[in-house]
């Protein structure tokens, strides 16, 4: 554990090191919310800050199981306003738990009898896996006492679930659920090294973080991914007088947009608008022609089909835009 301790606070020492002349901030968190909205910050935040933290550890996350422990946050972000965007960009993302519980259950997921609707199909049984975390291997390991292939060992994937700023007015949503305010995407593009971009709805932005996954297949379609906790490094930033309608996603081969709503047709429809509009307002494209090249070179995927909105990422590969 001590070697742990001291591998993980150097490595931090040297990521700090790579954003030199930058405030560093060092964010311990012992309360959760459950909602997203305005409410007293926790921290408060200068454009250019980098934020040493960690996810909240629950029972939920443990051998033994327990309830959701919430979202860190929020943050509040001098000089952010609704004109702005708010500018995220995840440094470091790191399990440091000994585990990643994932589960199945009646009602809840993407194969699921609606809990709305009545149907004949049995109920999916209420059981918890328990994922072994190999930090060392960088793998995930789980029993499978009932099939064939007796243990399956996967590589691990860390993402963040939920970054998301208060929504619009008076609104508070749960933190299940996704919307233009970013919220639950539960996206895999949302990992280690990919800038977010998150629309502004009141001064100071008031932004949450949470719900990391060391791995995540899309569409989460039984309901969790390996729900573990998490060392995390984030810069914050604003892009000034240039508001955006939904979540945006940066990474080395992509520009992405997030787009949450039901039915998944909407979602989809939302993420891919507004990159035809980032395509004409950044890049110079004529809104036609960019409808046109993203209908040949757009890839897309299906974030989660299982919270109360479903979420879609349109993709846009960056060796097609303008040098």
């Amino acid at each position: 554990m001590a070697l742990k301790l001291a591998l993980c606070v150097s490595s931090i020492f040297l990521i700090c090191g790579s954003v030199a002349g930058q405030d560093t901030t060092r964010f311990t968190p012992t309360l959760g919310y459950q909602a997203f909205k305005v409410r007293e910050p926790v921290l408060r935040l200068k454009p250019g800050a980098v934020l040493v933290s960690e996810t909240l550890e629950g029972g939920y996350h443990t051998k033994e199981g327990g309830d959701w422990p919430g979202e860190v946050g929020p943050i509040y972000i001098e000089g952010a306003t609704p004109e702005d965007q708010l500018v995220v960009k995840i440094i470091k993302l790191q399990p440091n738990g000994p585990y990643g519980p994932a589960r199945i259950r009646p009602g809840f997921g993407g194969l699921a009898a609606d809990s709305r609707l009545r149907l004949l199909n049995p109920d999916i049984p209420t059981e918890r896996f328990l994922w072994r975390l190999d930090h060392e291997k960088n793998t995930a390991l789980l029993d499978l006492p009932r099939s064939r292939l007796g243990k399956i060992e996967v590589p691990l994937q860390p993402l963040l679930g939920r970054v998301a700023v208060a929504p619009k007015g008076e609104e508070s949503f749960p933190g299940l659920w996704p919307g233009d305010f970013g919220g639950n995407m539960d996206a895999p593009e949302i990992r280690e090294g990919a800038t977010v971009y998150l629309p502004i709805f009141h001064e100071g932005a008031y932004f949450y973080f949470g719900d990391g996954h060391a791995l995540q297949g899309e569409g989460e379609i039984a309901g969790t991914g390996l729900e573990a906790t998490m060392d995390v490094i984030l810069q914050f930033d604003l892009i000034k007088n240039k508001p955006i309608d939904w979540p945006r996603i940066e990474d080395d081969e992509f520009i992405m947009v997030a787009g949450s709503a039901r039915p998944l047709i909407d979602a989809f429809r939302l993420a891919h608008v507004e990159l035809i509009e980032w395509l004409e307002e950044d890049y110079d494209f004529d809104r036609w022609e960019a409808y046109q090249v993203l209908a040949q070179v757009a890839q897309s995927t299906v974030a989660n089909i299982v919270d109360p909105q479903y979420t879609v990422v349109a993709k846009f590969p960056k060796k097609y835009l303008p040098e």
